[in-house]
């Protein structure tokens, strides 16, 4: 039996640290579904929107969201929605509802929905500091030439209309 060498025009090329390149992009957040908002961000951060993703390495780009104070979640979520979190002491479970997130901490809502879509170790982390939140329209990133997402036009149901 013969053993045959793998055919380097089938594997899969991997990209190296100096061929990255990562671009920015801005986020108007105003009256934007909570969910549905993090799964777009979640997505650019990790890369998975160009074609040469590569999952070991950290080549996606960075969100700069705007408007956070107006953002919306669906039904009574915003008051009935609970995050749990743990002390590390016996009975030190602490919960808390998006409605007290937001006034100690606008933009933590949006935050945890995008940490909790990323994977959990070193790489997940340091994908998440790709995420700039701004409450207002202005924020110092302006010289990065920003490429705006308009959410309305991926999909209707991404913006609440009152």
């Amino acid at each position: 039996m013969s053993i045959t060498s793998i055919n380097p025009g089938t594997m899969t090329k991997f990209l190296k640290k100096d061929q990255l390149t990562n671009l920015w992009y801005e986020i108007d957040a105003k009256n934007a579904v909570v969910g549905r908002l993090a799964t777009v961000i979640s997505k650019i951060i990790r890369g998975k929107n160009k074609t040469n993703y590569t999952p070991h390495m950290d080549h996606g780009d960075f969100v700069v969201v705007k408007n956070i104070e107006q953002i919306k979640f669906t039904g009574k979520k915003f008051q009935n929605k609970k995050y749990f979190k743990h002390t590390g002491y016996p009975g030190g479970i602490k919960e808390t509802s998006p409605e007290k997130l937001q006034e100690k901490k606008p933009g933590e809502v949006l935050k945890l929905a995008v940490k909790r879509m990323l994977p959990g170790g070193v790489l997940g982390r340091k994908q998440l500091t790709k995420l700039k939140i701004y409450s207002g329209n202005n924020h110092p990133h302006a010289a990065q030439n920003l490429k705006t997402i308009e959410l309305e036009k991926l999909n209707s149901k991404n913006i609440i209309k009152n």
